[in-house]
């Protein structure tokens, strides 16, 4: 099958439809940044933040405002699903952008994050009611557990994304591999639509990288995400997870929803059951992530986000990949599960596992080793 075929479904108004979203974003940024610093809107460094000066954290609403504004003029009717999903995102960046205000408790975003996953899956009817084959039967029905179970899937993926914010253009790029991911599968499944809108969405995100990525012109982040931008994005991720797994007409498997965003899934999982076992919140900051680890190693930023989504992209397309070649599903989730605890057990030992990653950068092991936090 000639792959690039797929691409064909898409037409002249798609690409319309993507380049203004770009554009529209990369536009905003600027004129936004003046206001966001009048406003307040500014995240300082300081502990766990080691970035230089005030950033405006207005990156999600530039974002969600492009979004809204291609729906506006590109689409065809706005359907009950597209308005609660514009709905559920609102409420996510408007709950994000108050929590990088006033540092709202857990207790708030985790509320805020149901509530849109409750309209996500009775208002929108989007819900996670079929498992397909993954269990090893077909035809495996969640039944009654399908509604906590939706909200377990939204509530994770949100707080996946939201703690591999901690680097210039990480958590935005880990974003961009994974809603790719999921265009090439919805293109896949011959749902044109779907990837129509995911296409957008990713053009937005590049828009917003321009000004979030380190790059040659752009020694420091212009922008951030904050938490309404990866409380966004998180939400996009896994409301589009669970649209596409569940359509009956454009059935893509459920497995491959996870291994999109495999390793902001695994460092939250195995940091909050880290925590949980050291008797603190799973919800508590520390300085423990995945990407301090390469950071506290010798990685440059820019390197850690090369490298991290480098792996997100390879993992996205090897379980594809499996899937194809007709590999027994379970066992993709038996592998997924095996990453997990190895590296659990890997980063066990904060030193240890950053003095191992040194030998990689080839940075002097008589440097002194960071401790976990």
């Amino acid at each position: 099958m000639n792959y690039f075929s797929l691409l064909h479904q898409f037409d002249a108004g798609s690409g319309w439809r993507a380049a203004f979203t770009l554009v529209v974003c990369a536009a905003l940024i600027p004129l936004a940044l003046p206001l966001a610093r009048r406003l307040g809107m500014v995240d300082h460094p300081g502990g766990r933040k080691q970035h230089d000066g005030a950033i405006p954290v207005v990156g999600g609403l530039v974002i969600l405002i492009s979004l809204a504004l291609s729906y506006l003029l590109f689409e065809a009717r706005l359907s009950t699903q597209l308005l609660t999903f514009v709905g559920g995102a609102t409420l996510m960046v408007l709950v994000g952008q108050l929590d990088d205000l006033r540092d709202l408790h857990w207790f708030w975003r985790i509320a805020a994050q149901a509530a849109a996953a409750l309209a996500m899956i009775f208002v929108a009817g989007v819900q996670a009611t079929n498992l397909q084959d993954v269990l090893g039967f077909m035809g495996a029905n969640v039944g009654l557990f399908a509604v906590p179970f939706t909200v377990f899937i939204v509530v994770g993926v949100i707080n996946a994304l939201n703690m591999a914010d901690g680097v210039d253009g990480l958590a935005g790029t880990l974003s961009l591999v994974s809603l790719a991911l999921f265009t090439g599968f919805a293109l896949y499944s011959g749902d044109a639509a779907q990837a129509e809108r995911l296409l957008a969405l990713c053009a937005a995100l590049v828009g917003f990288l321009l000004w979030n990525l380190r790059l040659p012109w752009q020694p420091r982040a212009k922008v951030f995400l904050g938490n309404g931008g990866s409380m966004l994005l998180g939400f996009a991720i896994a409301w589009t997870s669970v649209r596409l797994t569940q359509n009956p007409a454009h059935p893509v498997s459920p497995v491959l929803g996870p291994w999109t965003l495999a390793l902001p899934l695994i460092d939250c999982v195995t940091l909050m059951f880290r925590r949980w076992r050291q008797g603190r919140s799973p919800f508590s900051a520390d300085r423990n992530h995945m990407h301090h680890m390469l950071l506290d190693a010798g990685f440059s930023s820019t390197r850690v986000v090369v490298v991290l989504a480098g792996l997100s992209l390879l993992l996205g397309l090897g379980a594809a990949v499996a899937l194809k070649l007709g590999v027994y599903r379970p066992l993709l989730v038996l592998v997924f599960l095996a990453l997990l605890v190895a590296w659990y057990a890997f980063s066990s030992d904060y030193g240890r596992a950053v003095a191992r990653l040194r030998r990689w950068t080839g940075a002097p092991d008589r440097a002194p080793l960071p401790e976990a936090q």
